[in-house]
């Protein structure tokens, strides 16, 4: 290497992720050089990528093998070219993907063949990741504007648009003081439809808005699956009954879920609705829900319907493709509900989807955090600790025991998980049972977890304290066992 690239060599070797490389043709040999500093940016040494087949470019990722080594070729093959900077991604020695920066200049003889490379490669690693971060950044940005102006254009048009019905009919009956008595229920009904369903909107509209925003507090709680969904099928009875259809529950009672009751409900009940809506009489609705996986529960909703088109199905869940399509009996719809149901269920960090075919019903899945039956044990004491597991393991199987020694570990617990039921001494380290159960109260957010607390000695004082709390059993020890069992029993029969 001349005394100028040696130069060079020094000078980029204090810049960190940076080398220079440089080939020169003497005769049939070339001369190879690689600076220390390639190491940093790929993890080979410079004797390392000289033995490679292809050199530098037997480390490009497979990707972009093709387009680096055609712009190699057609810069070396254009005689008029003496400079060419490229961009594009290694895979490291230690198989990390980084992105590079490659400057190439040559020198060619009178006839234009190249006889001398010089390199400089950079890592730009860094700098990929905030541009490519920032060009997400700005087409969500861009297509959240898009979005909003659809949104706005559509909410205009279906905001207006009930309103010609309910002035058209209105003023029929101001003006036509003739007509009949069927005929005035008959425009009543067009008025009270539209207006049900203009409420209906807004209602969903701000709602979503709400959930946009986070102005609506998400407030999960432990809630038994089955009680839910049956709430909702006796909220639509009436519907189901007037076209006869057939709504079949198919849910574990032990199957448990962590979630918003208000905001479940309406995601159910919205679901629900709609395979009344689109199924012709005479017709089954099947509702199961099932363990997903350790962390979610998967509802189903399965319809006899008549299906959504292949048109429709992309726009199902997008608020600002929201469509209207009328049910068997010419019920009307806002067409947002779906995306409110969306919404619902993603700040609950589930997931939905749905399989659909027309003329043979669609089905919807959506999951929801699961809340796993367990028993949360506070007792300091060793001995009565290993009894109190050992009546719980013995009598309710199907409930996992979890044994903590005092009120911070078992408030620990709380934050990532609501136990079905915490069983806690009075007598612990730290803090007692009345200041743990205060704490408790904090953290369930109203949910009101079942407490059985355990005493020393119980006294009025005591049981009173305990009852603001909301705790109910209260247990002086020694404890029997198979009291114990049976006030266990009734409380968990109650959630």
């Amino acid at each position: 290497m001349n005394n100028t690239n040696e130069a060079v060599a020094r000078f980029f070797a204090g810049i960190e992720n940076t080398f220079i490389w440089s080939l020169k043709k003497v005769d049939d040999d070339e001369i190879i050089y690689y600076s220390e500093n390639v190491v940093e940016v790929t993890g080979y040494t410079g004797e390392e990528i000289k033995n490679f087949s292809g050199r530098g470019l037997a480390i490009v990722v497979e990707e972009d093998f093709q387009k680096v080594k055609k712009a190699f070729v057609d810069f070396a093959n254009n005689p008029s070219k003496y400079f060419i900077k490229l961009v594009y991604r290694i895979s490291r020695k230690n198989k990390e993907v980084a992105w590079i920066q490659e400057s190439v200049a040559v020198e060619r003889d009178k006839e234009g063949k190249i006889e001398e490379y010089f390199g400089l490669v950079a890592d730009i690693t860094d700098l990929k990741k905030e541009e490519i971060s920032t060009n997400y950044s700005l087409e969500n940005y861009k297509q959240l504007n898009s979005s909003k102006d659809g949104l706005i254009s559509m909410l205009s048009h279906d905001l207006r648009a009930p309103f010609t019905s309910i002035l058209g009919f209105s003023e029929i009956l101001i003006n036509e003081p003739n007509l009949s008595y069927d005929e005035r229920i008959e425009y009543l009904n067009y008025i009270n439809d539209s207006s049900q369903n203009q409420l209906q909107l807004i209602n969903y509209l701000l709602d979503w808005s709400r959930l946009q925003t986070g102005k609506i507090r998400i407030e999960p709680q432990r809630l038994h699956a089955q009680t839910i969904v049956f709430n909702c099928v006796s909220s639509l009875t009436g519907n189901a009954i007037r076209k006869n259809l057939e709504i079949k529950v198919h849910i574990k009672d032990f199957l448990y879920i962590q979630a918003d009751e208000r905001l479940l409900t309406q995601v159910i009940t919205n679901i629900i609705s709609n395979a009344i809506k689109f199924s012709p009489e005479g017709k089954t609705i099947e509702i199961s829900a099932d363990t997903f996986n350790e962390k979610f529960v998967e509802f189903i909703i399965k319809d006899e319907g008549i299906g959504i088109s292949d048109v429709n199905k992309s726009k199902l869940f997008k608020i600002e493709k929201m469509f209207s399509t009328e049910g068997t009996k010419g019920e009307k719809g806002t067409g947002l509900g779906l995306s409110l149901v969306k919404e619902i269920i993603e700040k609950h960090s589930g997931n939905i989807w749905f399989y659909s075919e027309l003329g043979k019903g669609s089905e919807f899945h959506f999951t929801i955090p699961s809340s796993p039956n367990t028993i949360l044990l506070v007792e300091n004491n060793y001995a009565e600790k290993e009894l109190y597991e050992t009546v719980l393991k013995e009598n309710f199987p199907s409930f996992q025991v979890i044994g903590v020694k005092n009120g911070y570990e078992a408030l620990s617990h709380l934050l990532s998980q609501l136990p079905s039921l915490i069983i806690t001494d009075y007598e612990l380290p730290l803090m007692n049972g009345i200041q743990f159960i205060q704490s408790v109260r904090k953290e369930d957010k109203g949910s009101r977890i079942p407490i059985i607390a355990l005493v020393p000695e119980l006294s009025e004082d005591l049981r009173h304290q305990y009852q603001i709390l909301g705790v109910d059993t209260v247990l002086q020890k020694p404890i029997d066992s198979t009291l114990f069992s049976e006030k266990i029993q009734r409380l968990l029969e109650y959630q």
